[in-house]
């Protein structure tokens, strides 16, 4: 079975995910890193670019339909990089987020993708609300954008194995707090701090 190391090999053998620190540096501090998603790779290639001391309490989100399914997958996502899988149905209700609020409340760092699925392309879809409610019930947390470079063409929807590339993984300054801000406003100020990493 895969271990936490064998999987971050692999991951830097075939996709490179190399980190840069736009803005941010590494830090303990709680965090919400938000990217776009492309590719099924992308949840393994952003937590493998994490340092170790911030991986070991730094969840990664992931769709139950996916991750929960078949018992490689299942290990995967449980046993070695400790998501948290939730149902997709694109509601984003309180009974949705509930296991994402638990896992803020005990401490944890989340790594989530607002678009809620992927896209065949280099720049984020819109974003849905769950960030919002995320961001809106835990103020304290530090909210991180991140641009995932090429990842979609190192796994794009439809293929079974990804084709060796390099990507890197681009770690932007903290997404500011503004008292009041409307969610629309809120999500689109989030999306485009993704896309600013993408230039």
């Amino acid at each position: 079975m895969f271990t936490r190391n064998c999987l971050i090999g692999l991951m830097r053998l075939l996709v490179g995910a190399s980190p840069k620190w736009l803005g941010s540096e590494p830090s303990s501090e709680q965090r919400i890193y938000f990217a776009n998603h492309s590719s099924h790779i992308d949840t393994l290639a952003l937590w493998s670019a994490l340092p170790t001391s911030i991986r070991s309490k730094t969840r990664p989100v992931a769709a139950a339909d996916y991750w929960g399914s078949g018992n490689l997958k299942r290990y995967v996502a449980l046993s070695v990089l400790n998501a948290v899988l939730i149902n997709r149905d694109g509601s984003a209700t309180n009974d949705s987020l509930e296991p994402l609020f638990a896992a803020l409340e005990r401490g944890d760092s989340l790594i989530i993708f607002p678009e809620g699925t992927r896209h065949a392309q280099a720049l984020p879809g819109v974003f849905k609300a769950g960030l919002f409610h995320l961001a809106t019930r835990f103020p304290s947390v530090q909210l991180i954008p991140v641009y995932l470079d090429n990842l979609h063409r190192s796994l794009p929807k439809g293929t079974l194995f990804p084709v060796p590339i390099s990507c890197s993984i681009r770690f932007g300054r903290p997404l500011s707090r503004v008292i009041d801000e409307d969610k629309q406003d809120f999500l689109a100020r989030a999306r485009d701090a993704v896309i600013e990493l993408s230039k």
